[in-house]
């Protein structure tokens, strides 16, 4: 008997799903690995009974929270995937305003339709056996981390930063082009592909364990950022992970 692998999404862009779909040859592979029950951006069909789910998005209503609930009692390994469901992401930016003022913004005259509550990582609603962070994900490490739950065995994270990976790569640093990049704090498995590219880092895959936050933010003062710069910068995509600024700002 295959292992059932089921891939769900709740608040998000699907963006990490589309990833999984791009496998296309190794994905053949997988195939023959495993039996996909549950996929709906691929098959029609529907299991009930999962060794591994793949949980993508963020929780952001009742009715998801049920779900994401139900998906638990039924699998065996529970997987956040990507930076919605590890973090919050992108959709827990609403979460720092009012979310009447939020759900009148977004949907005007026929608000009251449209219960609007805080958004949560999955992890705060069910225990999750593994996160995969990313926005969107990796495709080598999906591969990487779903052979190793076939294995029985549990994926480690990497501890480090982006900036080894950066290193690695022999890329020139961005604070060196002048750049403000979140590197130094973030936690690294996306082979640094933004600053590789050109692109600075903003932490899409949350910070390293015990980040050195204090000489963080000192440095993006002395590139000229603004208290509110800083602050959206930090909560871009981990607005669930408050950091002190007034330490920083209060003279």
């Amino acid at each position: 008997m295959k292992p059932k692998v089921g891939v769900f999404s709740f608040t998000s862009c699907e963006g990490c799903q589309l990833t999984i779909l791009n496998l296309e040859d190794e994905m053949l592979d997988l195939l023959g690995a495993i039996e996909i029950v549950n996929f709906r951006e691929a098959i029609d069909e529907r299991g009930h009974e999962y060794d591994v789910a793949f949980v993508e998005g963020s929780i952001t209503t009742p009715e998801e929270a049920e779900e994401v609930r139900e998906i638990r009692e039924r699998t065996k390994i529970l997987v956040a995937l990507g930076a919605c469901a590890t973090l919050g992401g992108i959709n827990a930016i609403k979460n720092r305003h009012d979310l009447h003022q939020v759900r009148r913004k977004v949907y005007g005259d026929g608000a009251h339709h449209f219960p609007t509550e805080a958004t949560q990582r999955v992890r705060d609603v069910v225990p999750v056996e593994y996160e995969m962070h990313g926005c969107p994900i990796s495709k080598r490490e999906f591969l990487q981390v779903t052979k190793t739950l076939l294995l029985g065995r549990v994926p480690r994270p990497s501890p480090h930063a982006v900036c080894t990976e950066c290193k690695t790569a022999g890329n020139v640093c961005l604070f060196d082009k002048g750049i403000c990049c979140l590197g130094p704090i973030t936690r690294a498995g996306c082979g640094a592909i933004c600053p590789t590219y050109g692109g600075d880092c903003v932490a899409c895959r949350g910070l390293v364990d015990e980040p050195n936050l204090a000489s963080m933010i000192e440095i993006m003062k002395s590139k000229g950022m603004s208290r509110q710069e800083v602050e959206d910068r930090l909560t871009q995509f981990n607005t669930l992970e408050p950091v002190d600024l007034e330490p920083h700002f209060s003279s």
